[in-house]
């Protein structure tokens, strides 16, 4: 039997981490919230900030506490929008990801920090090309359910 804490398993086991996509809505535009990463993989690239779990955080926790790292935001409600697992996404080894969308009013101060050089807002019709591991393709869902929330539709209506 195993020691509390210590995990010995036979067989490789994946990564898991969270990521928050989170937009602005102010201005006329909706934009989205993204990270330049400071160390490799994907050096240089911009991703939506996020991060590893640890082993006695809850999900939710974890992705509130990666975007405060990466960007110094708090207390933006999140919701959870799906998991990525494609084989592949990241060259570490096997990752799978939870995803988390929210929205805040107002362009929020940003702070760069973590394992991000830079945090930045984008117009969600003028997003970084070639983004870091599969966050192209997280960022187009994240902006599907967007355009169907009410708060979306209230704000492109006005």
């Amino acid at each position: 039997m195993a020691k509390k804490g210590k995990y010995v398993y036979e067989w490789p086991r994946p990564m898991v981490t969270v990521d928050a996509a989170v937009f602005c809505l102010s201005g006329g535009k909706a934009r989205l919230l993204l990270v330049e990463r400071k160390k490799d993989p994907y050096q240089g690239r911009w991703a939506v900030p996020g991060g590893f779990i640890e082993m006695d955080e809850e999900l939710e926790d974890a992705v509130a506490r990666e975007l405060e790292e990466e960007t110094g935001l708090t207390g933006v409600a999140l919701e959870q929008l799906r998991a990525f697992g494609t084989v592949g996404r990241d060259p570490r080894g096997r990752q799978i990801t939870v995803v988390f969308t929210g929205i805040v009013e107002g362009p929020a101060r940003l702070r760069a920090g973590d394992d991000a050089s830079k945090a930045r807002w984008f117009d969600i019709d003028r997003l970084p090309a070639n983004m870091a591991f599969d966050h192209d393709e997280v960022a187009r869902v994240a902006i599907r359910r967007l355009k169907r929330t009410r708060a979306y539709r209230r704000f492109a209506a006005a």
